[in-house]
């Protein structure tokens, strides 16, 4: 959403905007709520499309447990969610660690656990040339002990380090990787410090949210 007055300005709207969906919903659905988003948005801001207006809109991530159907929902806007299980299968782990197994785009193991990337669309919630596109949707079985993390960018982008460079998405997925053993209230502690340890003295620049969630 940007900083200052238009990002708080436009969270505040999305956020009424996805009460208000979800309030009107029985059984929303994780792509459809982040369509309905987005036809709000852009009429609310009157964006046509032109050339000469703002294109403000929002990225975000969106989860949706239904507990009566045991399942995962999952859709967004730029933003992915990371989703870690741990190998339960002993014959795999050594192949993990060996790495006789082909990850997929964006999954990586630490020979304990997987974690795999879920992709979102690349458009916003807001007006861009892909508004007659269907925003991703993915569905799971509600498993036990299976790991979700949405997050802003904030954390990645970080600088700090030895040599003032950004913290990257690779070393962020390993730390996550690293803290499943964990319950999430300690995770969020060994992020915290971690964070601090690589910020050092540069200053943050970016808002940092990290999301957690176990089932």
């Amino acid at each position: 959403t940007g900083h200052g007055v238009p990002g708080a300005f436009m969270s505040l709207l999305g956020m009424s905007f996805l009460d208000e969906i979800i309030d009107n919903e029985p059984e929303p659905r994780a792509d459809l709520i982040l369509s309905k988003l987005r036809l709000h948005v852009t009429e609310s801001l009157k964006q046509s499309g032109s050339d000469d207006e703002t294109k403000d809109g929002m990225d975000m991530a969106l989860l949706v447990f239904d507990f009566n159907k045991s399942r995962i929902e999952f859709s967004g806007a730029y933003n992915p969610c990371f989703k870690v299980r741990r190998i339960k299968e002993q014959s795999n782990v050594k192949d993990f660690q060996e790495g006789n197994i082909e990850m997929s785009d964006g999954s990586i193991s630490n020979g304990k656990y997987v974690l795999e990337t879920i992709y979102a669309s690349k458009m916003p919630i807001g007006i861009s040339s892909r508004m007659d596109e269907d925003f991703v949707f993915y569905e799971w079985e509600l498993e036990k002990d299976v790991s979700f993390y949405l997050f802003t960018d904030g954390y990645i982008d970080q600088f700090g380090g030895p040599h003032g460079r950004k913290f990257m998405k690779k070393n962020f997925k390993r730390l996550i990787l690293d803290i499943q053993d964990f319950p999430m209230k300690q995770q969020k502690e060994i992020l915290e410090q971690r964070l601090k340890e690589w910020m050092g003295q540069t200053p943050q620049i970016d808002d940092i949210l990290v999301i957690g969630l176990k089932t």
